[in-house]
């Protein structure tokens, strides 16, 4: 759950200086490297267009595709050529539900983040970047590089529901992540990131590069499904 937040609050920086054109709409691309606790390296292609996203996970065949404002969530498998389509919201819905199955503890308590400057400049992919530490109760969980070659600005109210929506859902620990996004956000863009959640000695388990940033017109197909894909109609959950 932890990761998920951390993912979100990644997600949440990364909507850019975005607007409407008459042929196609401008948007942002972002190609990252993510690396998993067992060395596991994969590449991740990010879309954002006014309020679609979609992420594509070539090693998996897998693309997500979210559009906000109409309340969609797609999941495109590429190597059977189909897809699934549902509701956003009943899918956040979902999760909180199963969550709640899964942890009917006690939830996890809110900690005290703290956000510091290290001191610490380099250059990262092209980006000029700065060291910021991010402490949960005393304790380092995330370090992150980030630039403010990056303009972000434009698209923080556009993200404002999404965020109040996944805070509602997801509890305490979405909560947290969001707290992190507000508190890293005057300090830049994250261009890599390493999350000390659950290390092993003192080093990161998982990290996240972005490799490349760039700001390029996206056409209405690239939030659809692929042509000739098949969708699949899911099973309504037994009772």
């Amino acid at each position: 759950m932890r990761k998920m937040a951390w993912l979100f609050s990644i997600g949440l920086v990364a909507f850019l200086s975005i607007f409407m054109s008459r042929e196609c709409m401008a948007g942002v691309f972002i190609e990252q490297l993510v690396r998993e606790r067992e060395g596991i390296a994969s590449t991740v292609f990010l879309y954002f267009s006014e309020n679609q996203f979609r992420t594509d996970h070539p090693e998996k065949g897998l693309t997500t595709i979210l559009d906000f404002k109409g309340d969609s969530m797609m999941m495109v498998d590429h190597p059977s050529k189909r897809y699934t389509q549902t509701t956003f919201s009943q899918w956040e819905k979902g999760v909180a539900e199963r969550l709640k199955k899964e942890n009917p503890a006690i939830p996890p308590k809110a900690r005290k983040i703290v956000v510091k400057r290290a001191g610490e400049t380099a250059t990262i992919n092209g980006f000029q970047t700065e060291k910021i530490q991010i402490f949960a109760d005393e304790k380092l969980i995330e370090e992150d590089w980030v630039t403010r070659e990056v303009d972000t600005k434009e698209v923080e109210n556009v993200m404002e529901k999404v965020a109040r929506g996944f805070s509602k859902s997801f509890g305490v620990e979405m909560k947290e992540g969001r707290e992190i996004y507000e508190k890293l956000k005057p300090y830049g863009f994250p261009i890599l990131v390493k999350d000390y959640t659950i290390s092993y000695g003192t080093g990161p388990i998982e990290t996240l590069e972005v490799k490349k940033l760039e700001q390029k017109p996206l056409g209405d197909e690239v939030f659809l499904p692929p042509a000739g894909y098949q969708r699949i109609v899911p099973s309504p959950p037994k009772k």
